[in-house]
């Protein structure tokens, strides 16, 4: 932030309009890749998968709670971890006050982890998220929408994000979209990972807009620095014996 110039309220306002030129183009091409993401093909969905969740066992189908449209966030919540990943819960940070909104828009969001629903919703509590969570723990669910792995499978290369690669650990994020026609088939309409989760974090959002943006180009990784909402410095949760996740 040293030497960064210091101009006039005049010089700063041509600036400003410059950017704005170029935000404006950019706000175009989301919106033009939107469109191309919509138009993509479907898969049709012919697996049976079972959930368990606060209104105990359902299938994919009962998770839309009566509307076309399903979007599922992929949480990494390992079936031994103590507690969910504290990237993700950086993520779920944001999901609460959204979901109504999206229910009047004919779309259901709902998070989905392996681990088993009675430690999701401990850690649910303790985090204060009131959207609904199930648990794929008996399902291949996670392991086909290539957000799980096996201990043997991260010692090679998984398929992560459309390409073969490493990857550290046996959960991975993802979000995952879903269509019910009227006849009840459902079909798989998109799904990303990696940097695409990033336009559904406020946080981020927010950060980009500061002057020292995200500030993360000198950790020795990016999101180093994030904690449970309830592990930071001033809060008051003492952690337990409980697994690090990242």
């Amino acid at each position: 932030m040293k030497n960064h110039p210091i101009v006039s309220q005049g010089e700063w306002l041509a600036a400003r309009v410059r950017l704005l030129a170029k935000e404006k183009e950019f706000t175009q091409q989301r919106d033009r890749l939107s469109e191309e993401r919509r138009a993509l093909p479907w898969v049709k969905v012919d697996k049976e998968y079972g959930f368990d969740g606060p209104n105990g066992r359902e299938t994919l189908s009962q998770l839309f709670q009566g509307r076309s449209q399903l979007l599922i966030y992929h949480f990494m919540y390992g079936t031994d971890w103590n507690e969910g990943c504290k990237n993700c819960s950086f993520w779920a940070d944001s999901f609460d006050g959204i979901t109504a909104h999206l229910k009047h828009r004919d779309v259901t969001m709902i998070v989905v982890s392996r681990a088993p629903y009675s430690k999701l919703k401990t850690f649910q509590q303790r985090m204060g998220w009131s959207f609904k969570w199930v648990s794929s723990s008996t399902t291949d669910f996670n392991r086909d929408f290539n957000v799980s792995f096996t201990p043997e499978e991260i010692k090679g290369t998984v398929f992560y994000n459309y390409e073969h690669r490493k990857f550290p650990m046996t959960e991975a994020p993802g979000i995952s979209v879903f269509y019910k026609d009227e006849a009840g088939t459902i079909f798989h309409t998109y799904s990303c990972y990696g940097r695409g989760l990033d336009a559904v974090n406020g946080a981020y959002q927010l950060l980009d807009l500061v002057p020292k943006g995200r500030d993360e180009a000198d950790l020795p990784n990016p999101m180093s620095w994030v904690r449970h909402h309830d592990k930071y410095d001033d809060s008051p949760f003492e952690a337990s014996e409980a697994r690090v996740s990242v």
